[in-house]
Parts: C-alpha cells; structure tokens; sequence
C-alpha cells in the first residue's frame, strides 16, 4: 500500500507519545513491504525532506504569517499539509489510504479525503474532554467539535484502549463497530546493551537509596501531585527512598512548591527534560516506577518501565488499567489516593521476591502483546477495511446516481407522451 501519515509531531520533535507511534508503526509498515510518506510539522534547524531508513517525511513551516492564537496555528499548518500533499501527488499519484493523527491534522485529511476520494483512517490518541474532565471553555469546545469531525469523516478509527473506545463512543455517538482497539506499542531493542550505570545513577540518588522514579510530562492528569504526597508515608516505611521526576511541564513550579512545603526537597529530585538516551539510563537505575495519572488513555511510559526491568505501579484508570494486571505484572494504586500509592510502592520496595515475579512476568507481557510486528498487521487490516467501505460506498452512489437518470429519463419520457396526447386531442376538438 501507498500510505500517507498525518501527524503535527514526529521525531525529532516530540511533545507527546504521537511521534513515537508515528515513527515505530511507519518503520514497522516499511519492512511489511508498505510506502509510507509522513507530513508533518518542521520544527527548528530540521530538513524539509529526509528519507528516515525508508519512511519519507515531508516537514512544513507555518512561515510568512504569525498566526493569532494556537488554533490559527493549527489552521496554517493544516493548509501547508494539503499543499504539499497535492504537490507529492501530483508528482507520484495519489495514496492507498490516509492516515491522520488527531485532531491537528483533521481539516487536512478531511479535504484530501474529498479532493481525491482516498479512505481515512484516524487514530484518536486522547481527548480533550478526557484531558480536562469536561468541556470548559470555547477553545475547548472548538477541539472537542474537530474530534467528533475527524471521526466522522474517518472510514474507520482507531484507539489505543477500551477504555478510549468507550470514551470516544458516548462523546461522539460513534458506531461501535467502526471503532478498532489497537494497543500502542514499544521498540523491542530500546534497552539493548544498556545496563545499570552507577556513575549516572549518583547524581540523582546516594547507593543506598532505592529510586521510585516518574517519567513523563508534568501536567495536572498525570497525578505527580498525588505521588509528591504519597513521599511521607513511603519515608515512614522505607527511609532510604528517593523520588526522582524525570520531565518538563507547565506544574514544575507548582510541584516544586508542594515538595518545599513538605520538607521532603532531599528525598525530591526534578531532573528536567531528558533525552532518549538518558530516559533509557534513567529507567535501568530506577528501583520502581509510579504512573500516578487520573486520565491516561493508554500510557506508553508503563510499557518502557515493564520492558527495562523495573517493578511498575500503575493507577487503575484508561490504558494503564489495562496494562497492568495487579500483583502479578506490576501493582496498581486507586486514583488520585496517595495512600494507596504509598501502599503499592511500599509492596514492591519491602518484598524482593515480589519485584522479581512482576518484572518477569512484565517483559514477557510486553514482548508478547504490545510488539510492532502484532499491531502494524492489525492496522494494515484496518485500512483494508476502509479501503472496501470506500469502495462500496462507490458503487453504492454509481448505482444510485445511474438509478436517478432512468428515473429522470423514464419521467422526461412519460412528460413527452402526456403533451404529444394533449396536442393530438386539441387538434381532434379542432
């Protein structure tokens, strides 16, 4: 298949887990004997065309006009895509299938979809309503309506859990068969030849110190708040504990606040944003790993930490619910509660026998459901869904419009008789 992928992130930028999705499921598309081209955004000193061990990745600018406000943004970007879109086909024909990547590619693939008649396939990565618990302002509103219109106009969508396809279901009163759950999954050779270094491991923690560590963004949803509160407990129990937050975000200040009000800043550390190669070191140092969210659609970063061998604690909402199965491949904690996140971690931390039976039985979960070969088969199916729902949509309107021209002719006939029968009757009388 000739595929286009459209995504506002993709490696080497990365503001969410989209890119990594992106790049993992084209690479894996690659090798099954698939073209895939990706437009996306061009963030910084990146080329505009790269050929990334096959996948070819068209990067556009929103250059010239500075837009108002991000959803004039959006909409810019959105322009750029369509016409570099046109431009590779006008050069090489048009796609199989169009893939779009949330909300901020939606206006794009709705107008290529319509300009080319190509079948659209979305991926529903999260939502903003699941990202705000409720819709709350206009901006808000704006996104949730683009939502429902991506996934309106998609033959068929994909989520990465059940907990988003119900989600997405009861927002936007979808079809419950046109939604397809895929799980998003993890590079088996991310953690290839990387082992324990102890040299890194000492700017974050003293040898004694058994490091529970949180990775990822540091917004309101993914519950660092309740892991900080969570620290007098977990040091009551087990004093050699350090809490390491590996991240950047618009609550650093106000978590920073919260670990300064506590007396707890020796037994914190905010490490800021790492690179790649540092969150993989930063995982084979860690002792437990905590995913306090109260909404995570799916939770990639749970999968990373089962694959890197360490203990994981999870909260009991979206994706990560779905992970992990308590006591037997991680541990689970109540949302938002503190207490019982303390509880969970304090399990791992006090019982050795407990952290070595998870960590085996996590790494062969992993390998043996959430690997790329698995799920871009999945996705490839999909498309062919798509691409016959397309298809007979065709031959459905081809049947139907042909049916309206015998209707019309069969009318424009029956109209002719009528008048030829009303003239030869006026010039019977005459």
């Amino acid at each position: 298949m000739k595929i286009l992928m459209l995504t506002w992130e993709y490696p080497p930028r990365i503001v969410g887990g989209i890119a990594r999705v992106v790049h993992d499921l084209s690479k894996r598309l690659i090798k099954d004997g698939h073209d895939v081209y990706v437009i996306t955004y061009k963030d910084g000193d990146v080329p505009e065309f790269e050929n990334d061990k096959g996948v070819k990745v068209y990067r556009v600018n929103n250059y010239i006009i500075n837009p108002n406000n991000f959803i004039d943004w959006v909409m810019q970007l959105n322009f750029n895509m369509i016409a570099k879109a046109n431009e590779i086909i006008a050069k090489e024909g048009n796609f199989d299938v169009i893939h779009a990547h949330d909300w901020l590619v939606a206006y794009a693939a709705k107008t290529l979809k319509n300009s080319y008649g190509t079948p659209l396939i979305s991926t529903i990565h999260a939502t903003e309503a699941g990202r705000n618990s409720g819709i709350h302002d206009e901006t808000q509103r704006y996104i949730n309506d683009t939502e429902w219109l991506l996934t309106y106009e998609s033959s068929e969508v994909i989520v990465n859990s059940n907990f988003m396809k119900n989600d997405i279901q009861r927002l936007f009163g979808l079809p419950f068969e046109k939604i397809n759950v895929v799980p998003n999954g993890i590079n088996m050779t991310n953690f290839n030849g990387i082992e324990r270094d102890y040299e890194f491991r000492r700017q974050y923690a003293a040898d004694n110190e058994k490091i529970i560590l949180f990775m990822g963004r540091l917004v309101y949803e993914k519950g660092v708040q309740h892991l900080i509160s969570a620290m007098p407990k977990i040091l009551n129990g087990y004093h050699d504990a350090k809490l390491v937050i590996a991240g950047k975000g618009g609550m650093i200040d106000e978590l920073k606040a919260q670990v300064d009000a506590m007396g707890i800043s020796n037994k914190v550390y905010f490490t800021g944003y790492l690179n790649q190669k540092q969150v993989c070191k930063m995982y084979k140092c860690a002792d437990v790993s905590v995913f306090p969210s109260t909404y995570e659609p799916f939770g990639i970063v749970a999968l990373e930490a089962m694959l890197a061998g360490v203990p994981t604690v999870v909260s009991d909402v979206g994706g990560l619910n779905e992970i992990v199965e308590h006591g037997v491949d991680g541990m689970k904690s109540y949302a938002g509660n503190p207490n019982s996140l303390a509880d969970s971690i304090l399990a791992l931390l006090l019982n050795p026998a407990l952290c070595d039976s998870v960590v085996k039985k996590a790494k062969a979960k992993v390998k043996e459901e959430y690997n790329w070969t698995k799920i871009a088969q999945e996705t490839h199916f999909i498309y062919q869904k798509a691409i016959c729902q397309t298809m007979a949509e065709r031959q459905a309107n081809q049947i139907a419009q042909e049916k309206a021209k015998k209707a019309k002719k069969a009318k424009n006939t029956e109209g002719e008789i009528t008048n030829l029968l009303a003239f030869k009757k006026r010039h019977a009388y005459a």
